[in-house]
């Protein structure tokens, strides 16, 4: 009797913006890919996106988004060179990308400017909400946590917080605190600072608030990989070609550690 293997796909959507292009579009696949979890990542890119410009979109229909899809790559004598690949789609509006395709995980996030400012979640953050779950009822809703600035961040925004990274830090987690009663928290800010208090130090930004491309972006796709295959990344053994085994291991601890706590 032949056996039929059975490859399950994790197929994550997030409505985002470049933290989420940080956070899932580099590292993600290959951490999944390591273990044998294949997933397939679609990202709604658009540059600076807040929940209230993510919901007027909604409302008027706006084919605004770059349809962003990773993979892995199916070419076995490239994975090692390559291991993914990434397609960029038409633009699309939300609600096409929410037809058009079936999702387990569906994560929404405040533009990091907004993160910490309780007044700009609603009532915007409540009809995506009730849009996402309308269109996709089988999927799980999640909050990608995005972090504070570096402490020298020169970000036109940032004196919202007073230059001062932990009084914006300590906000974005009073936010989450109150978007956590209705959504999975996917604690990429957490684990940032987490690795802040390492050796790694405040550098894991590349100009002050997008994620640097070697050990950055790498911490916050750690977060993911552990959130949506429930395994342990201190055991993973990838690391991209740039990053040293000792940075590998303080920012796999920085993200467990966060994810653990969120789920306390």
């Amino acid at each position: 009797m032949k056996l039929i293997s059975i490859i399950l796909v994790i197929r994550v959507l997030c409505i985002g913006n470049s933290f989420s292009w940080d956070a899932v579009e580099q590292e993600l696949v290959p951490l999944c890919d390591k273990q044998g979890v294949e997933v397939e990542i679609h990202n709604l890119y658009y540059g600076g996106c807040s929940l209230q410009q993510h919901a007027d979109f909604l409302m008027r229909d706006t084919a605004a988004y770059s349809h962003r899809v990773c993979k892995p790559n199916p070419n076995p004598s490239l994975k090692g060179r390559e291991p993914q690949v990434r397609i960029l789609k038409d633009t699309v509006s939300l609600r096409q990308a929410l037809r058009d395709g079936k999702y387990d995980y569906i994560s929404l996030q405040q533009a990091s400017h907004d993160s910490g400012i309780r007044s700009s979640y609603e009532p915007w953050l409540t009809m995506l909400i009730d849009t996402v779950r309308a269109y996709q009822p089988q999927a799980q809703l999640c909050w990608m946590q995005t972090w504070a600035y570096s402490k020298d961040a020169t970000h036109p925004a940032y004196p919202r917080y007073h230059n001062n990274q932990q009084e914006m830090w300590d906000s974005i987690r009073s936010c989450t605190q109150y978007v956590q009663e209705r959504l999975k928290i996917v604690p990429c800010g957490q684990a940032i600072q987490n690795a802040r208090q390492t050796k790694l130090g405040d550098t894991l930004c590349r100009d002050g608030y997008h994620l640097n491309y070697v050990y950055g972006r790498y911490t916050a796709a750690a977060v993911w990989y552990e959130m949506l295959t429930g395994k342990d990344v201190r055991r993973n053994r990838y690391r991209n070609s740039q990053m040293s085994p000792q940075q590998r291991r303080l920012t796999q601890k920085s993200a467990h550690k966060a994810v653990r706590e969120s789920r306390k």
